[in-house]
């Protein structure tokens, strides 16, 4: 290899240097196919080293031996290298052997590490498994445990409970608290006997010893509650919610021994009807005494006479002034302002000698009424947990007696209760035999009482029927109605509908006694003679006041709570009082009167009804027709005296024109003069005539006015009309209409008259 080298070297020295890259030219590739020579040599002649080497002219033979001298020189280079560094290489080699021991001891290790862990893995599986079998045992034995603990604790029975039920008060929470628990547990254990649990053999003789002494205590402590109401001046209501406080006690008793809790609802049944019957009797009795003395009799009708006469009963004394019995006044506020206001004092007014309007004293009893009654149903019905017919009837029996006094002390038949109060004491015994201790016995006493109590119910009727027979005041009975209709809506709204029955009684015997007294007063209005009320004026007449003020009344009064039957009396009795104020017209000789008349009554009746109810209502614009049509032709009568030619003959020479009859009218030439001098002359003296005549005639002042300027506004258009009909071309060339007073100048004089106000 040395002798290579030395060869090789000293070849290199004997030839030129030739510097060539010849990159990556390859002339030793056997891969090189025959048909892809030329294509070779092509590529390679154009590689730019070749192209160098054949420019330079160098041998490639010689040059290809110098390359393969370098490569050997290169490659001996490289086995010298190699020679040089074999222990490197030897250590290497041994380094790498170590390595692959170590490599396959650790694979060796890695392989024992694989099967622990799949071990393991089938143990972890293992022990979950046996975790969620260990914890499905543990949840249904928590399962068992809670129900059986429960089933423990609702079946045994504490000292704390035995001690609680034979000695604390039953006042005391305790008592409450225990009484519920024994409640609970009496429950639980008869649930149980039906399942035939022998836990209940052990438990049932002391839940029953404790729940007789449970009752026994309670029934002694409600039935003292009770007879406190007995006392004289308690007020019921302390000890009423007292008895909420111990709501429990009754709901033990309902469940677990009916015929105690009977007794005690029986005993609060009796005791509290006897109160409300002493209180309402003495109340009513003392109220009653406080009415006017002065009251509405028979012959206090709106078509009689307005003088002094006789009352119907001797000893009531009849009205000094008819007028009020039509005239509402501050009675309205009754259904307002006063509807809810305290009730009278009867002592309160007796001392201060105040007296009362029949509604006022029929206000104050039902308020006193309605405000017990509403607090005795909702006591009722929480206390002994009733609602709807057992409420409704339980209430009845409780205020039955007292609805029964109401209905009668209202109207002063108080002698006439003693057979009622008998009829409906054997309507309750009846009742009270017959209740049991099951829901359905319940019901049949329910059907017992009320059919024991429809001849007493009917009687009610007929009492109620002949006490309102003494009453002739038709607008207190028309305000008593209404005061009913809002205590319905104010029990309504309290959700109490404990009085509905008595509310309708009542209203079926006051409405026929209304519509009575209406009726009665328009025969009297019908049947009123005008020849025997008198001189008659101009005036509104009192009869037509009467019904302007009753009507206003009854009006306003109706809108709140509007009813046909009302509304069509009205009308009838508004049809005879028009009929009775043109056959008073007809008493005067002339029709001027006559309408001065008409118009007095319209206004007068119009100013009344517009003032107490509303504009626009039907009574008030018929009204208004009937004034306005009136208005217009008494201004046509007080124009006639003074200006009645000219507005004749504009009239007919208008009619002649509009029928092309023109040329007829050259003949009024005369008649023409006649008016305009005649006009020239009088005209405002005639204004002030008329101006006087129409300030006598009217009452209202107000009204005058308003026709005056009516009369006057007619008869500048008239005016107007006929300069008008005077400038048409048959009467252009009359000399007269020179002569013709300037409209404006009417008009001037015409405005002294308009009211300043």
């Amino acid at each position: 290899m040395a002798d290579l080298a030395d060869v090789s070297t000293g070849n290199d020295s004997a030839l030129p240097d030739i510097n060539l890259n010849l990159g990556e030219l390859d002339f030793t590739s056997d891969d090189i196919w025959l048909d892809e020579v030329d294509g070779h040599i092509q590529e390679n002649l154009e590689d730019d080293i070749v192209k160098e080497a054949l420019n330079k002219g160098v041998d490639l033979r010689q040059y290809s031996k110098e390359i393969e001298q370098d490569l050997l020189k290169v490659e001996n280079e490289s086995v010298q290298d190699y020679i040089k560094e074999s222990q490197n290489i030897s250590s290497l080699h041994k380094q790498i052997a170590a390595c692959d021991t170590i490599l396959e001891r650790m694979e060796q290790m890695l392989n024992g590490f694989q099967s622990d862990l799949s071990s393991i893995s089938t143990e972890i599986q293992s022990l979950q498994d046996q975790s969620i079998a260990m914890n499905v045992k543990l949840k249904n034995r928590q399962a068992i445990r809670g129900e059986l603990s429960q089933y423990v604790d609702e079946m045994v029975i504490h000292e704390q409970m035995i001690t609680a039920i034979l000695e604390s008060p039953v006042t005391e929470d305790d008592f409450k608290e225990q009484l519920h628990e024994l409640n609970h547990k009496i429950n639980f254990v008869k649930e149980q006997s039906f399942r035939d649990a022998r836990a209940c053999l052990d438990v049932k003789d002391i839940l029953e010893k404790l729940k007789i002494k449970a009752i026994a205590k309670i029934r002694e402590f409600l039935l003292q509650k009770i007879y406190a109401f007995r006392k004289p001046m308690t007020n019921y209501q302390i000890p009423q919610n007292t008895l909420l406080k111990f709501r429990i006690f009754n709901e033990f008793l309902m469940a677990n021994e009916r015929h105690v809790a009977k007794e005690v609802r029986d005993e609060y049944v009796e005791t509290m009807s006897k109160i409300y019957y002493s209180y309402f009797k003495s109340y009513s009795s003392r109220l009653i005494k406080l009415q006017f003395e002065e009251a509405a009799a028979r012959d206090d009708l709106m078509g009689v006479e307005d003088t002094a006469k006789k009352g119907f009963f001797s000893s009531k004394p009849t009205l000094k002034n008819r007028s009020t019995v039509f005239t509402l006044g501050s009675r309205g506020e009754i259904l307002t302002a006063e509807l809810e206001g305290p009730v009278i004092v009867p002592h309160a007014a007796a001392k201060s000698e105040t007296r009362y309007t029949f509604e006022s004293i029929f206000r104050s009893l039902h308020y006193a009424l309605m405000d017990n009654c509403c607090r005795e149903y909702l006591f009722i019905s929480d206390f002994f947990m009733v609602s709807g017919t057992g409420a409704q009837n339980l209430f009845e029996n409780i205020m039955g007696k007292t609805l029964t006094m109401f209905m009668v002390s209202i109207n002063l038949f108080e002698n006439s209760m003693g057979k009622t109060l008998t009829m409906f004491m054997v309507g309750i015994n009846l009742f009270e035999n017959s209740m049991g201790k099951t829901l359905t016995m319940f019901m049949v006493g329910i059907n017992l009482f009320e059919n024991s109590m429809g001849k007493t119910l009917t009687m009610f009727m007929k009492l109620m029927e002949d006490s309102v027979q003494d009453c002739y005041d038709s607008i207190a009975i028309f305000l008593s109605a209404h005061i009913i209709y809002r205590f319905q809506s104010i029990m309504a709204k309290r959700e109490v509908p404990a009085l509905e029955r008595y509310w309708n009684t009542i209203l079926r015997n006051l409405w026929p006694r209304f519509e009575y007294i209406v009726n009665m007063n328009i025969q009297s209005v019908r049947e009123c003679d005008p020849n025997k009320l008198g001189q008659i004026d101009s005036r509104p007449h009192y009869i037509t006041r009467r019904f302007a003020e009753f009507s206003a009344a009854i009006v306003g009064i109706n809108a709140s709570y509007p009813s046909e039957h009302v509304r069509r009396s009205l009308g009838q009795l508004q049809a005879e009082v028009e009929n009775f104020i043109l056959k008073m017209a007809a008493e005067f000789p002339h029709r001027k009167d006559q309408l001065i008349f008409l118009i007095n009554n319209y206004d007068m009746m119009l100013n009344v009804l517009v003032e107490r109810t509303t504009e626009d209502s039907k009574e008030a614009e018929m009204f208004r027709d009937l004034l306005a049509a009136r208005t217009q032709e008494f201004v046509e009568e007080i124009l006639a005296p003074h200006f009645g030619g000219l507005i004749s003959w504009v009239k007919d020479s208008e009619v002649a024109l509009e029928r092309g009859q023109g040329d007829r009218l050259i003949s009024e030439e005369k008649r023409v003069q006649q008016i305009v001098r005649g006009f020239n002359n009088d005209w405002k003296r005639a204004l002030e005539s008329i101006n006087q005549e129409v300030m006598r005639a009217f009452t209202n002042f107000k009204n005058g006015t308003q026709i005056l300027q009516g009369a006057l506004t007619l008869l500048i258009q008239y005016y107007h009309r006929f300069q008008k009909v005077l400038a048409q071309p048959v009467f252009r060339n009359l000399q007269i209409r020179h002569e013709l007073i300037n409209i404006h100048h009417v008009m001037v004089e015409v405005k002294k008259y308009r009211p300043t106000f």
